[in-house]
This record gives C-alpha cells, sequence and structure tokens, in this order.
C-alpha cells in the first residue's frame, strides 16, 4: 500500500484508511467475524489505519477494533474520537469531559496510548481553546500521539492551531459531498500543513453505482433518513452516475475505485477513509490506490458533481447544525 504524510507534523499513514463505524451500527446487520477479519486482511494489506469513535454504539466500535488488534497493536494506527454524544445527547467539548473520554477509549481499546485523537464535534457551547487545550494535556501525558478535529470550519482550526499542532482535519468529502472544499476548509489545511482524512468518501454508497433505489438498503439501514436517499432525490442523482461509470469502464475499474481515486488526487495531504465490514469490498476501495485519473477525467467529474448539484442535503436538518463550525 501507497503511503501518504498526514500533515507538516502527522505520522506516515497508509494512503486510504479504513472507516470501522458501519461494522457495529447504521448499515445492516454487525457481523463481527468478518468485521474482524476484514481488519486483519486490511493489515496484511498494507492499510493499518483504523477509524473508530466512542460514539459508533457507545463504544461497542471500539470493543470490536479492539478484538481486531489484540496481540498486535504495533502493528496498526488508531484513530478514535469522542465528544458525539449518541441518543440525541447532543455534544459535549469540555475539558474535563475530553479527560475522561480518552481514559475510556484507552481501556475499551485496550492500549496505553492513542495514535490519533479527534474532537468528534465541535462544541458551540465551548471555546475551541478549552476543548484542545485539553487535548493537548492528553498529548503531554503520553495518552494521545497526534489531534484530529472532525467536521470543523477553517476559522476553528485556526482557532486551534494557535493552542496547539492539529494533525488531521476529518469530514465529509466526497465528489457528491464537497462542503470542505467550497467551505475553505481543505484550502486551509493546505496552507496550514494539516492532513486531511476524508470520511464517506462513496457518497455513503451511492458513488459505487450500486443503490439505485431505496430498494437496495434494509429497512433499518441509517441512510433511508438522509435526504439524497429519498425517492425523489435518488432518481434526479442516478442522472450524475454516467461519467463516473463510464470513466470507470475505460479504466476496468469500478465506479467506487474511481470515486476515490477523485478524493486522491485533490492533494497529496489527503487520505480517504471509506468504511466496510466485508473483505471483498475493502480490496475493491483499496485498489483506487493504484488507479492514475487522468487530468481530463477529473475535471469531467468535478464539472459533473459541482458543490449544490447533487439533490437533497448531506446529512439530516437536525444534524447538518452540527458539522463545518
Amino acid at each position: 500500500m501507497k503511503q501518504r504524510k498526514l500533515g507538516s507534523n502527522g505520522p506516515l499513514v497508509p494512503a486510504i484508511g479504513l472507516g470501522c463505524m458501519g461494522m457495529s451500527i447504521s448499515y445492516g446487520t454487525p457481523d463481527d467475524a468478518e468485521s474482524i477479519a476484514t481488519m486483519h486482511r486490511a493489515r496484511d494489506l498494507g492499510c493499518n489505519l483504523l477509524v473508530t469513535s466512542d460514539a459508533y454504539g457507545n463504544g461497542v466500535n471500539e470493543e470490536l477494533v479492539a478484538k481486531a488488534i489484540a496481540g498486535q497493536r504495533n502493528r496498526y494506527l488508531l484513530c478514535t474520537k469522542f465528544g458525539n454524544l449518541m441518543g440525541g445527547g447532543g455534544v459535549n467539548g469540555r475539558p474535563e469531559y475530553a479527560m475522561e473520554a480518552c481514559d475510556k477509549s484507552l481501556k475499551r481499546l485496550g492500549v496505553d496510548e492513542i495514535d490519533l485523537y479527534g474532537l468528534h464535534r465541535v462544541d458551540p457551547q465551548v471555546p475551541i481553546e478549552d476543548t484542545v487545550g485539553a487535548m493537548k494535556r492528553l498529548q503531554e501525558q503520553g495518552k494521545v500521539r497526534y489531534l484530529v478535529l472532525s467536521e470543523a470550519g477553517p476559522d476553528t482550526l485556526r482557532r486551534a492551531m494557535k493552542v496547539a499542532t492539529i494533525d488531521a482535519c476529518e469530514t465529509e468529502y466526497s465528489l457528491w459531498s464537497r462542503d470542505a472544499e467550497a467551505g475553505g476548509l481543505i484550502a486551509a489545511c493546505r496552507e496550514l500543513g494539516v492532513g486531511y482524512m476524508a470520511y464517506a468518501p462513496l457518497g455513503r454508497g451511492f458513488l459505487s453505482a450500486t443503490i439505485k433505489s431505496l430498494d437496495a438498503l434494509i429497512e433499518k439501514d441509517r441512510r433511508r433518513q438522509h435526504p439524497r436517499y429519498f425517492p425523489e432525490n435518488i432518481a434526479k442523482n442516478l442522472s450524475l452516475l454516467a461519467p463516473l461509470e463510464r470513466i470507470a469502464a475505460e479504466h476496468k475499474a469500478t465506479p467506487a475505485q474511481v470515486a476515490i481515486a477523485w478524493v486522491m488526487a485533490q492533494g497529496e495531504f489527503i487520505v480517504p477513509i471509506p468504511g466496510t465490514k466485508r473483505r471483498k469490498y475493502l480490496e475493491e476501495n483499496l485498489g483506487a490506490a493504484e488507479l492514475a485519473l487522468s487530468a481530463a477525467e477529473i475535471e469531467e467529474l468535478s464539472q459533473t458533481f459541482k458543490p449544490g448539484v447533487p439533490a437533497g442535503t448531506r446529512y439530516p436538518e437536525a444534524q447538518l447544525k452540527g458539522v463545518m463550525i
């Protein structure tokens, strides 16, 4: 697996990481055995960056990751996050909570140190300087190595950087979710030497060109609550897939691989972290690292999926209030 440096001061990581959320919540029925096998296969292929959060099943996903890395901690890079309270609990960026949450994550993961520790959502009631100050203390205590902000806007990032070195930002970014680009976060990361982890680079599966109606999603699939998956919006968004599918066919690749390759082409400091709980999709996703798109292909895709073109918002309205702030 090719590698990329996550910002000027961050670690060397695989060019594509593995998002672990869907192994435990949101997308279908969990399959712990296959999920653990997927994490092991990722390690064997050089994709040793696992991204989780204490919010994913209220710690259940961290416990699953712990089972996968048991006895081989030094072969993995772990990223987990805090502050996004599940069950309608809002967000919590209070310094004392950051310290408490980190200790709980360390215990669930069964490790002495977390490689990348992130604020999952910015707490508008707590100055970012206070939250990041606590994260810096965790760093000084040897509990975490690098610091991450998730779904933070460029102004928040700049303020945080005056308190501590932020090594990476994590935000949704794909052909059809380009808020981070349009809002200036990608440019700010480039300017400040901050790495960028792009979650949902496949548009929560839509850019795989395999979900063409709601019938493809089981009743409990969380995507049914996302406006872009509403029936009237799926019908509109399907028209965007033609160039993606054509370019994939020309490369003898899949649409998913082309979508990930487009994200990677936006900058060497950008690391997509597509999620999956199945080895076959992991292997498909990692194949994107070997796919080189031409400048003309990148431009055609960029023009097809201009910001604002996809029908529907990337999150339901209530969740949108907590992103990019």
